[in-house]
């Protein structure tokens, strides 16, 4: 018995390398949905996917274009170890666990809403296939897949990387993790999202933010603008540590309330503060110009637009929250950190060249209104084209 289940597989998977010759084409956007619960000894997966993004079948065909439903079930099997469970990299510990067995596989109607809940969905892909008379398209139906992994234990700590990518020009997978005490941890992933962990500890959550801090603001060229417009007339460190402080309890204060739910969340908030930011480097850059910045004022200010950066920060979270599981505050504490590390990084670096360039180059005041009236002009292009944003709005 075992031997001709063997066979048919290794049949069904020939037809489908044979069928590359008449491969369909990738699709454009594909999302798959998938539901983890692990239990003793084995970790069940539920993957939903399109048909159409299984190119390498040949799907078979009734009259009128309806697919045969009955002649493609037996390639399914081999289709979802092709394309899913060899693709598919889930980690036990630092160990990624061995190919999984194909229990079930599925053929859906397009309107089935069974994935909605692990147990529904279990029920769906166990129950008897669909027949002929479905009258079905291969571009409007689902294939279910049920596959089981050998696992040590439900309590180990779980990583995903679910390796969809290739299924289309873009793939979003949806993730369900069934925690063993009760409870989901849900994750939506675009792309190839590297090695994730699917019930992260504060430790490994806690890392995950401080890089993504440290890396944003690096790469947020309006952030480091205004750093360098609170740095030019304050080059010493005495100066900055209370300029520096003011600007990160501020923007702490909104990143916080923005996390837990506070912050308004209507359509125009988010152009407004990147208006707003923007207003924030023209202003402190022209308060350089008119040298009107004594240490006392300069505090009030970046405390002000500290408020509205950090707005800005929290929206570079809306979609890495996920990752924090259940360590949200730890999380947003970690983010924090990468930040101020990424702003000392900067401030490291500006502040002996600028010492240089004033020493040997320009002036100080010179060379204070040439830079901060480059830092205007950007600023205020951005100000012009965020607030034509905004304006659509209203």
């Amino acid at each position: 018995m075992g031997n001709d289940i063997g066979f048919q597989r290794l049949a069904a998977w020939l037809l489908l390398t044979a069928a590359a010759v008449t491969a369909h084409e990738i699709p454009a956007d594909v999302t798959v949905q998938m539901f983890l619960k692990p239990s003793a000894g084995k970790m069940s997966v539920l993957t939903r996917v399109p048909l159409k993004a299984l190119r390498d079948i040949d799907f078979p065909e009734l009259d009128l274009g309806y697919l045969d439903v009955e002649r493609l079930s037996p390639l399914l099997p081999a289709a979802a170890e092709l394309w899913l469970a060899q693709a598919l990299d889930l980690r036990e510990g630092e160990t990624r666990l061995a190919q999984p067995t194909v229990r079930a596989t599925r053929v859906s109607i397009e309107s089935d809403r069974s994935f909605q809940g692990y147990e529904t969905a279990l029920a769906h892909v166990t129950a008897p296939p669909l027949r002929n008379d479905s009258k079905l398209v291969a571009g409007q139906v689902w294939v279910d897949v049920l596959m089981e992994y050998s696992i040590h234990s439900d309590r180990s700590l779980f990583s995903i990387r679910p390796g969809m990518e290739k299924l289309a020009a873009r793939v979003a997978t949806v993730v369900r993790f069934m925690l063993p005490e009760g409870g989901v941890r849900a994750y939506e992933f675009l792309g190839d999202p590297g090695l994730v962990p699917l019930d992260p500890r504060w430790h490994q959550a806690a890392l995950r933010f401080v890089k993504l801090g440290f890396f944003h603001i690096l790469d947020g060229i309006d952030h480091l603008l205004f750093l360098l417009c609170l740095v030019i007339p304050f080059r010493r460190i005495g100066a900055l540590i209370g300029v520096v402080t003011s600007f990160t309890v501020a923007h702490s204060i909104t990143l916080l309330a923005s996390a837990y739910g506070v912050a308004p969340d209507a359509l125009w908030f988010a152009p407004a503060i990147e208006a707003l930011i923007a207003l924030s480097i023209v202003w402190m850059a022209l308060e350089n110009i008119a040298g009107a910045a004594s240490a006392k004022r300069r505090w009030a200010m970046a405390f002000g637009f500290g408020l509205v950066h950090g707005f800005g920060f929290s929206f570079a979270l809306r979609d890495t929250l996920q990752f924090a599981g259940g360590h949200l505050a730890v999380s947003l504490l970690s983010f924090n950190i990468g930040v101020e590390l990424g702003q000392l990084l900067v401030l490291g670096a500006l502040i002996p060249i600028l010492a240089l360039l004033f020493r040997y180059m320009v002036e100080e005041r010179m060379g204070t209104v040439i830079l901060s009236a480059l830092v205007a002009h950007t600023g205020w292009h951005w100000m012009l084209e965020r607030g034509e944003i905004l304006r659509k709005f209203f």
